[in-house]
């Protein structure tokens, strides 16, 4: 009989821990914060909290925290759907430090992706944000560096190649933070894409010649019906 744990046959599991235990950690902070306001008046980001009190693990935490259970959803599904992929495929390029680069890859990306929103609003006391998005972008956009021409299901519903697709999440990330018209945090997702894109590209240059060696193996006429 194995004695192999049950949660390690999975193979999720086995090939992407780190996904699943930011998964986990996320999810419980965040139900957590739900209900206690002061874990989340101490976890979310507030730029000027960190400038005023030095409270710079604001970068961070915020990442623990999401507004309720649909922003929660969204950020983990993606996690889940993307972690496994980039997670495996550092460990694939990078060997055994590869795991420890996926950690820099989500963590920094969760500072990196906030840096504008710090800059902007460093002056305004009211001014918090919270939620994985920005880092979630960043393991999203390496895994359109690894593999371009998957197919996404752009709102769930259209298939779309993923260097399209991601093109388009660009684009209108940027549109839509210039005009600030809603609560979400466009800034966020557009600096943690362009975070997971930079950081992977820096560690190996080759992966963007694969990148784009991909793109024109697959070609724009192959999407669409025959």
């Amino acid at each position: 009989m194995s004695t192999t744990p049950l949660f390690l046959i999975n193979p999720v599991f086995a090939n992407a821990p780190i996904t699943i235990a930011i998964i986990i950690i996320t999810g419980i902070t965040s139900y957590q914060a739900f209900t206690n306001y002061g874990l989340k008046e101490k976890l979310i980001f507030n730029p000027y909290s960190i400038k005023k009190r030095n409270e710079w693990y604001r970068f961070w935490t915020h990442g623990l925290l999401h507004a309720d259970w649909i922003h929660l959803a969204l950020n983990l599904f993606v996690l889940f759907g993307f972690g496994e992929t980039v997670e495996m495929e550092y460990k694939r390029n990078f060997g055994a430090i590869g795991s420890f680069y996926f950690v820099l890859l989500y963590v920094l990306g969760l500072s990196a992706s906030s840096l504008f929103d710090y800059f902007k609003h460093r002056n305004n006391w009211s001014y918090n944000a919270l939620g994985a998005s920005g880092a979630v972008s960043a393991v999203l956009f390496a895994a359109i560096l690894f593999n371009p021409s998957q197919i996404l299901l752009l709102y769930g519903i259209i298939p779309m190649p993923a260097v399209i697709g991601g093109g388009l999440y660009l684009v209108y990330s940027y549109y839509m933070a210039r005009k600030g018209a809603d609560n979400i945090g466009h800034d966020a997702h557009f600096w943690g894409a362009i975070w997971g894109i930079a950081f992977t590209a820096a560690l190996d240059y080759r992966i963007l010649f694969e990148f784009w060696k991909s793109i024109k193996d697959f070609g724009f006429w192959a999407w669409g019906p025959n």
